[in-house]
Order: C-alpha cells, then structure tokens, then sequence
C-alpha cells in the first residue's frame, strides 16, 4: 500500500516527481526567512546598510547569491519542478545581532514556490557566513523557514 503522507512516492514506494497536469495555473507567492548569528567583530563593520569586506559588500552579494539560489532549485533539489519565476527578491536587514534574510518568489504556475523561496533565503544565508568567514567561523545560521505561502490549494502563513 503506498503511504499517501508523502507526494513524492509512486505506488511502488519509489520517487516520482508529483504530477501537476491536471492543476490550474495560479499566482503563487511564498516567502522565506534565514537568520545569521553576526558575533560582534562583524557587527563593527556595518556601515551605510552593508558589511564591507575584502571581498565586497556582504548583504549586496548575498542578495544576488540568493536570488540566483532560487532561480537554480530544481537543480538542487530533485524532484522540484522547473518554474518560470515572475519575480524574486531578497531583502537583508541588520536586527540586533542577526541578519535577517526574506526571500519573496512570485510566479504564476501549477505549483508553489516555497521550495524557491527557502533555497533562495538559504543560499543567501550561505552567502554571509562565506563572505564574513575571514573575521570568525562563530557566525551561526540559527533557523530557516517557511513565513508563507498562497496561491495553492490552501494558503499557510506560519506563526
């Protein structure tokens, strides 16, 4: 008996990719959030909405690194499909002693986008802690998930 929990699985309990032919196409919105512990040596170097380092402007590259994330998630992950993405962005404030990134990905599709939306809030988390690794490896990325999702077969808005 094949276990209906998971979309994934076929009748033989192998990968499948979920089979969305059927679906009507809708506007699908998700948006992600990773946070990234900032010990204080990095703190120091913000300035003007950004940390300067030797390699360039920190949230400025990890913006770009998570927009590009988003855009590459079936080849990350493989059983997402491959979506046009009508829009992505990708916001970094400083608050306290975290960067606290929001991936929004926008499309309009047969299915959603929260996959995009938390590689995207991922990469761009990666994307910090690889450009402020030359002043510590203490940084910490605390937590990524899911904030919402609409446009599906029911909207999630995670508390």
């Amino acid at each position: 008996m094949p276990n209906q929990q998971f979309s994934h699985l076929d009748e033989q309990n192998q990968p499948a990719m979920v089979d969305i032919s059927d679906k009507n196409a809708t506007i699908r919105v998700a948006i992600a959030e990773s946070r990234v512990f900032l010990p204080e040596i990095i703190r120091r170097e913000f300035s003007g909405g950004d940390i300067n380092t030797r390699k360039g402007a920190v949230f400025q590259t990890a913006i770009i690194a998570g927009i590009m994330g988003a855009k590459r998630t079936p080849e990350l992950i493989p059983l997402c499909h491959t979506l046009l993405l009508d829009n992505c962005s990708v916001d970094i404030q400083l608050v306290n002693e975290e960067a606290v990134i929001r991936c929004t990905v926008k499309t309009t599709g047969k299915t959603g986008v929260e996959m995009e939306a938390l590689t995207g809030a991922s990469v761009a988390a990666l994307t910090v802690y690889d450009m402020c690794k030359a002043f510590t490896h203490e940084m910490i990325i605390r937590e990524t998930r899911l904030i919402s999702k609409t446009g599906g077969k029911q909207d999630v808005v995670v508390k």
